[in-house]
């Protein structure tokens, strides 16, 4: 039997009954707009994370002090060789060496502090941050309004700010951009200089959320010294020339940083490196599991669905037993009327799929337009090739599998019982 036949054939005898077809195919309609619903969500919650990295800089490394031994391990260390897990200006300094440091291109320290800020009768607590000129490029975040830190503010250590939008917002309410305006941080004049573009959040942290002034000046007002009397920093960030030479950058970094601190090649390092591809290629593990445990969650769906399927069939195998012993009294084989019941089965559920593949795009576009509408969140649900074969062949799988019990029941019949069959 030709396969156009089978399809033809099948489809007559899905139109016979309509109603039935249609609430067989209701599994596998919901179980494929689940698997294409919950694994567009999952991609874009990974695209979401990527690009949440990504927008925090350009090929970056994070170098944080204190390294990953147990609490015993430090203060045993310490008690040989002093204060340890410390960073200094010293460090950074150390770190812009192009000699040593050919794979690094811009060094930006990093001395953060919690300060209370005060403009007119309003006042509020947020984070300081005492940089150098170098951040917006590193960070790859910049001023909406106004100007950054200039190499002459960090010569004189000048009390000048840049706000963040969320200072602004808390402070300014109705001045989006108060550039010339004056506050007090921790009781000390500043002169505003400059708002950030608006950043967002970042898990739990708000990046908006955050004054900008010389490093230089934190040095001078917040003063933070290590033991041998050096300016301690928070955090480093490292810049590599390119995405190909992360790894090699984070090797000198590391090689200079152990030769400062003095540590010896078998003890555990006082510092921690974080490249920027560890933070994304973590996190797109997390996300890929997720995306696979939805996907195989909606799946379950389909397994029913498939079930639903074989019971119809078994049905219509009952139903036509009088037409099957017609067909093999005319000549038809045990593989046509196989293939037959099989076709039947398969139609049955890619066309369930395809109904499932059009829900299931609609879906996530409402989960996109749900979280736009009660988030500030960029997020949005993606809808990707893979997902639509892949629920498209499962389903059409599903078909094939639990067709095949009903269809070879049909093939074994003996005619002339199908015959008398009534």
């Amino acid at each position: 039997m030709m396969l156009w036949e089978s399809v033809r054939i099948a489809l007559r005898a899905l139109a016979a009954n309509k109603l039935r077809s249609a609430l067989t195919m209701l599994g596998i309609i919901i179980g494929v707009a689940a698997v294409i619903t919950l694994m567009s969500v999952g991609e874009g919650f990974h695209l979401f994370i990527t690009e949440q990295f990504e927008g925090i800089g350009t090929n970056l490394l994070f170098v944080f002090p204190g390294g990953q031994e147990t609490v015993q391990d430090l203060n045993e260390r310490r008690t040989r060789r002093g204060e340890e897990g410390v960073l200094t200006v010293a460090d950074a300094e150390a770190l812009q060496d192009r000699a040593r440091l050919p794979d690094v291109l811009t060094v930006v320290p990093m001395m953060r502090r919690s300060v209370t800020v005060v403009a007119g009768d309003r006042a509020v607590s947020t984070q300081l941050s005492g940089v150098t000129p170098a951040y917006p490029q590193v960070r790859n975040f910049y001023p909406a309004a106004g100007t950054f830190i200039s190499e002459l503010d960090m010569q004189r250590a000048a009390r000048i700010a840049v706000l963040g939008q969320t200072v602004v917002e808390n402070l300014f309410p109705d001045e989006p951009y108060p550039i010339g305006r004056e506050m007090r941080i921790n009781g000390v004049r500043f002169r505003i200089v400059g708002v950030m573009e608006e950043k967002g959040a970042s898990g739990p942290t708000d990046q908006d959320d955050v004054i900008f002034v010389p490093m230089t000046t934190v040095q001078r007002l917040l003063p933070h010294r290590s033991r041998s009397g050096e300016y301690r920093v928070s955090l480093i960030y490292v810049q590599a020339v390119s995405e190909d030479r992360m790894e090699a950058a984070a090797e000198e970094v590391a090689e200079v940083l152990r030769e400062r601190h003095g540590i010896l090649f078998r003890d555990e390092d006082d510092f921690t490196i974080i490249t920027q591809k560890d933070l994304i290629s973590v996190f797109g593990q997390i996300t890929g599991v997720l995306t696979i445990f939805l996907g195989a969650i909606a799946g379950i769906s389909l397994v029913v669905g498939g079930i639903g399927i074989m019971n119809i069939m078994l049905v219509s195998v009952t139903e036509r037993t009088r037409e099957i012993g017609i067909r093999k009294a005319v000549g038809a084989r045990r593989r046509d009327i196989l293939a037959q019941f099989l076709v039947e089965a398969v139609v049955l559920a890619l066309i369930g799929g395809l109904v499932g593949i059009l829900l299931g795009v609609l879906g996530s576009a409402g989960v996109t337009t749900a979280i736009h509408r009660f988030s500030d969140a960029q997020f949005r649900a993606v809808v990707s090739l893979q997902a639509v074969l892949l629920a498209t062949l499962f389903s059409a799988a599903v078909g094939l599998f639990f067709g095949i019990y009903p269809a070879r029941r049909a093939s074994l019949l003996n005619p002339i019982d199908a015959l008398r069959y009534e």
